[in-house]
Formats: structure tokens, C-alpha cells, sequence
């Protein structure tokens, strides 16, 4: 396509899996020698860590990578940025890369973290004129000043990940490729970087970015690939495919067996939009489809929403129901439903005549399919261990300093 500037196509990495040689005695020996010399070797062992990718990046935009550990996507950043070279298919790229794939990829542990700098552009394609017009500006950012002239090996895994960084970003490349080495540094560097990449968007270059913090996908990406097992099993807007890929990951950490074999619940949905809260800040009504084989007295209805760690985050029970025979619908209307961007697990229980406690006769529990996708903008903590459950909106104002009354 003429407008991509990332234009991949039946791209794959086919690897040779290396084995320990054997222990071999004297009789092996003479076994081969006067073994069939038509008889053929075993085939090595391959694995395909990447096959058939096809996909386009468009100029300015921010493509995420998601999916689990080994799934391949450090394997096609290190194609896309001519690191190794693809077993089949191909990746144009139209534009100067800068990549942040691993720490201090590019540098040199014998020369100083200004040299460095140099280096690192020169490798990019700058002149040395434009490498000193930035140079000030990426000493800054990435808080190296005292260690400037000191050898890169004496720098700590932070520092040289700090000025990796620094270059990439700050050196103006057309596309930028940066993989889940960020996590390496502390949160307010990573906030710093997020800044800086949002900064990079916005001046029209593009973004292939791999993490595995969904928030961080959700603030800073346009488009997602969700990468499993070596090929793109999703691709689209961030908020469904991160609902998807969640989705998955829960359905394959939960147990969904029913306590019992009844089929009372048939389904559900929120506010007629399927299982998608768009908007938790508002008016929210959850609404099960119930068809009870009996009438139903003293009834009890509870819900149960889990987070992805299996954590309960919220949970109802209504008492002194009544209940026909057939279909009907249950609808259970809160003020808000601040819920921080992510998927969730929903449980219902149903019981006649009272509830646990009190001696009620469970109906059925059940695990409601699909899950809740939760796809409103992320308003909590970047980080996904400190973003909390809750997602809701916060001003921070520095008031004017005042005289102490003490």
C-alpha cells in the first residue's frame, strides 16, 4: 500500500531448535559404519517463532502489540528493525527506525554515554550537527548528566535503559519500535516515556509499541495486533481487541463449572450493548435473561464481579423475590459502575425459599458469557499494579502557599 510506511506480508522466523549431543561409545561407531548408507538422518527440529504476519501501519499512527510471553512479538520488532532476517515473506519500511528493543542495544559498554549518543545517531543516520542540537535535550530527559563521560559498563541496567531511550526517542525517526523494556525502569520514568511517545505521536511519526500493561496500550495505542503463537489471532480498535485478548486469558485461569445442571439464566447484557460498558460514569443497567421451571417464592438473586486476579470487586443480593414459571428479565439498574478500564467475570447465584444462610434451596450458579468488557478512557494509574479497581476522574491543583497557623 502507498500510504503505509510499514507494509508486512507472509512474514515469518522459522528457528532450528539445538539439541545436546549424545554421549557416544565405540559401538555407536562401528554401528554407523556398517549401517545402510541410504539410511537418512533425522530432520532437525524447527519452530516457527513468527508465520505468515501480514499487516500496515499508516504514517502517524500507534499500533500496539499484545499477547503472552513468546508469543512472537519480539520477533517481528527485531524483523521489522533489520535485527535478523525473516525465514519467509517480507517487511517494507518506508522511513528512519529508531528501536528501543533491548538495553543498550546499539551501544557500545567500552565508550561513554556520550559517545554513545553519537554513536547511536550516527547508526540512525544523523549527522553529527543534528546529534549536538539534541544532545542537551537527551542528557536531560534521561538524567545522566554526572555519568556523561564515565564508560557504559560501570552504568547500572536503569541508567543505560534511561539513555537508550533517550536517544531513540529524541532523535527524530520516522518510525519508532519500542518493545517491554520500559518496564525495567521506575514509574516515573515510565510515565516520562509514555509522555514522550505521546509527544512523538502527535508530531506525525509512527509507533509500534510492545507491553505488556494493558493501561499503557490503552493511553498511548490507536490499533492493536494481538500476537499468539506466532501469528496475529486479532487485530483491530484497542478497547475490543484488549477485551478479547483478556477475555481469553480469564476464560483459560477460571473454572466455570456449575454447581448445578439447570438452565435458569440464558443470558445477559448492559444497557442493550451486549456484554461492552462504554461508559461507567453514568446511569448502568445490567439486565439476565431468567426462565424459571417453577414458581418462586422467597427468592434470592445475587451477583458476584470478579476482576481478572479473581478478586471481587462489587457484589448485590436482593431477598423476598417472586418468580412465575417462563421467561422474564431481571434488571438491575446501579447510579454508576466505575469500573477501571478491563475484563470481568460476572457470577449470579438464584435460590428459592431464603438464601445460603438461612437455608434457601440454590437454583444454579452461573458464570454469565460473555465476559464484562470494561472500554472506557483510563483514568486511574498508568501502571497497571497501582491503577487500582476503581476508575474515577481526579484534579490535582497546587494551592498557593499559606502562612501556618501552628
Amino acid at each position: 500500500m502507498n500510504e503505509s510506511v510499514i507494509h508486512v506480508e507472509g512474514l515469518g522466523k522459522r528457528y532450528r531448535v539445538g539439541e545436546r549431543e549424545r554421549y557416544v561409545a565405540l559401538r555407536d561407531v562401528i554401528t554407523r559404519v556398517f549401517s545402510s548408507p541410504l539410511k537418512r538422518k533425522p530432520s532437525a527440529d524447527f519452530i516457527w517463532a513468527l508465520r505468515d504476519v501480514s499487516f500496515d501501519v499508516a504514517p502517524g499512527e500507534v499500533v500496539g502489540l499484545i499477547g503472552r510471553n513468546g508469543a512472537g512479538k519480539t520477533t517481528l520488532l527485531k524483523l521489522l528493525a533489520r535485527i535478523t532476517r525473516p525465514t519467509a515473506g517480507f517487511a517494507e519500511i518506508r522511513g528512519r527506525v529508531g528501536s528501543l528493543l533491548e538495553v543498550g542495544t546499539g551501544f557500545h559498554p567500552e565508550l561513554s554515554g556520550r559517545e554513545n549518543i553519537y554513536l547511536s545517531g550516527a547508526i540512525l543516520g544523523m549527522s553529527k550537527r543534528e546529534i549536538t542540537r539534541k544532545h542537551d535535550e537527551i542528557v536531560s530527559f534521561a538524567e545522566v548528566e554526572r555519568f556523561l563521560d564515565a564508560p557504559l559498563k560501570h552504568y547500572s541496567t536503569g541508567m543505560q535503559m534511561r539513555l537508550a531511550f533517550a536517544v531513540a526517542a529524541h532523535l527524530e525517526p520516522e518510525i519508532l519500535l519500542v518493545d517491554e523494556v520500559l518496564a525495567v525502569g521506575d514509574i516515573e520514568f515510565q510515565k516520562k516515556c509514555l509522555g514522550k511517545m505521546q509527544e512523538v505521536s502527535k508530531s506525525g511519526r509512527t509507533i509500534v509499541f510492545v507491553s505488556h500493561q494493558m493501561n499503557q496500550i490503552r493511553r498511548l495505542c490507536e490499533r492493536v495486533l494481538w500476537i499468539d503463537r506466532g501469528q496475529i489471532r486479532e487485530s483491530g480498535l484497542t478497547g475490543e481487541v484488549i477485551a478479547s485478548y483478556e477475555g481469553a486469558m480469564m476464560k483459560n485461569s477460571m473454572d466455570r463449572t456449575a454447581l448445578t445442571g439447570s438452565s435458569v439464566f440464558l443470558g445477559w447484557e448492559i444497557d442493550g450493548q451486549a456484554n461492552i460498558l462504554k461508559d461507567g460514569l453514568k446511569q448502568v443497567t445490567l439486565r439476565f435473561a431468567v426462565s424459571p421451571k417453577e414458581a418462586i417464592t422467597r427468592g434470592h438473586f445475587g451477583i458476584h464481579i470478579y476482576n481478572d486476579a479473581s478478586v471481587l470487586v462489587a457484589s448485590w443480593g436482593f431477598d423476598d423475590l417472586t418468580l412465575m414459571p417462563g421467561l422474564q428479565r431481571l434488571n438491575l439498574t446501579l447510579p454508576y459502575l466505575p469500573l477501571r478500564p478491563g475484563t470481568y467475570a460476572i457470577s449470579c447465584s438464584l435460590y428459592a425459599g431464603g438464601n445460603n444462610l438461612t437455608g434457601g434451596r440454590c437454583l444454579e450458579m452461573w458464570s454469565a458469557l460473555p465476559f464484562l468488557s470494561v472500554d472506557t478512557p483510563a483514568l486511574s494509574h498508568q501502571q497497571d499494579a497501582w491503577a487500582g479497581v476503581f476508575n474515577v476522574p481526579a484534579d490535582l491543583r497546587i494551592e498557593a502557599q499559606i502562612e501556618s497557623s501552628v
